[in-house]
């Protein structure tokens, strides 16, 4: 027995999503007797995990209005290319991940050719935080037949909606069982005990290296002179920003190491990450990484959202949004300044107590995203569609 299934997701975060749905899904296909032929939108992380990449995603995404125009034109090709590589050969099955503009066009216009096609939704956009109507949400309930959870409040929020869900728990909780030891880490990186290792995580988007760097890499250069002892580590999350980091590097006069192939060490070793907001906070969190989320979008784009489109958002970063609780600072839009960065940094390194409550909200919060198995119990979910 053979089935096609087609996967679409964007992004960095999505192109890891994916890839560990990817190996997921054959497992649990060897495992019902099933041959897969897994085709998709997403990035080299999934091509490496077997997919069939119909076209890249991983760098044409963006967070915003006015950011998102150079990348319109990119995205509606890539639609357009998909919509006619299934029209000419009909996958069996459809599953969206996160990227919701997009998705919900391609599963809109996957339902209107192919309404016998189940689709599912895999990692629901974060419109059950910061939509201001249920406009969005509608339209994700309509185009998809399943929705798997990955919040347990995301999971209630969809079911009155009236989707069908499961909760099947966060992706990350399986990607960092095999992580490395703090101790560990630090060996391979040579930190030495008298050193504070930062991460600094600017950027997995474009539009972050302009609206992040400067006032991260400032902080950065302000911690060092406060605490000689600190060196900073930056991994990047796409080659192609070496030469805008590097570069940046160089002008704050940073003790620093950019990497591209020692992130999993970077993260597990680091006394304190700088990091934007996305996917890579729950990753510090579970490995117990006291943090600081900064994020901030165009101003222009901050007025419409605020005044036009009456976005009030309680938390943006993930640790926070597994209970709605602020378990790490988040510093957004006008409170991204150096300044603020930098004295939540001194708190963190500093006090024994802040940092022994911030470990202490991720256990708690630990607990509520699910055991391991989440990706094979995703995949489950998703191939018993095909019955």
């Amino acid at each position: 027995m053979s089935y096609r299934i087609f996967i679409s997701t964007g992004e960095v975060s999505g192109d890891l999503q994916g890839s560990l749905l990817v190996e997921a899904l054959y497992r649990q296909g060897e495992k019902a007797g099933i041959d897969l032929d897994i085709v998709a939108l997403g990035g080299d992380r999934m091509a490496e995990a077997g997919a069939k990449l119909l076209a890249k995603t991983s760098e044409i995404g963006s967070v915003g209005l006015l950011e998102s125009l150079p990348f319109v034109l990119p995205t509606l090709q890539v639609q357009k290319r998909a919509i006619a590589e299934l029209t000419a050969r009909p996958p069996d099955l459809v599953v969206l991940i996160d990227y919701m503009g997009p998705n919900l066009s391609i599963g809109q216009a996957i339902k209107r050719r192919f309404p016998q096609v189940p689709v599912a939704y895999y990692i629901a956009p974060q419109t059950w935080v910061w939509s201001p109507s249920d406009r969005d949400a509608l339209r994700l309930v309509e185009t998809s037949d399943h929705l798997l959870a990955i919040f347990p409040e995301e999971a209630r929020y969809f079911e009155a909606k009236g989707a069908s869900v499961t909760w099947v728990g966060h992706p990350l909780v399986d990607r960092l069982a095999d992580a490395p030891s703090r101790v560990t880490a630090r060996a391979t990186l040579k930190i030495d005990a008298d050193t504070f290792a930062v991460a600094l995580l600017p950027a997995s988007r474009r539009q972050e290296i302009r609206s992040l760097v400067p006032p991260m890499f400032e902080a950065a250069r302000r911690l060092q002179e406060k605490l000689p002892q600190v060196r900073f580590w930056i991994p990047l999350s796409l080659e192609t920003y070496r030469d805008d980091v590097e570069r940046a590097v160089l002008e704050y006069g940073l003790r620093a190491e950019v990497t591209s192939d020692r992130t999993p060490e970077v993260l597990a070793a680091a006394d304190l990450a700088i990091t934007k907001s996305g996917t890579v906070n729950l990753e510090l969190a579970l490995l117990d990484v006291p943090q600081i989320v900064i994020y901030a979008v165009h101003p222009v784009t901050a007025w419409i959202a605020r005044k036009l489109l009456g976005f009030d958002i309680p938390f943006m970063s993930p640790p926070n949004l597994v209970q709605m609780k602020a378990i790490v600072p988040e510093l957004l839009q006008e409170e991204v300044t150096p300044e603020n960065i930098l004295r939540e940094a001194l708190e963190l390194l500093s006090n024994p107590q802040r940092r022994q409550q911030t470990l202490d909200d991720y256990r708690e919060m630990r607990a509520a995203i699910g055991t391991a198995g989440v990706c094979d119990r995703a995949a489950a979910e998703i191939l018993g569609m095909l019955r």
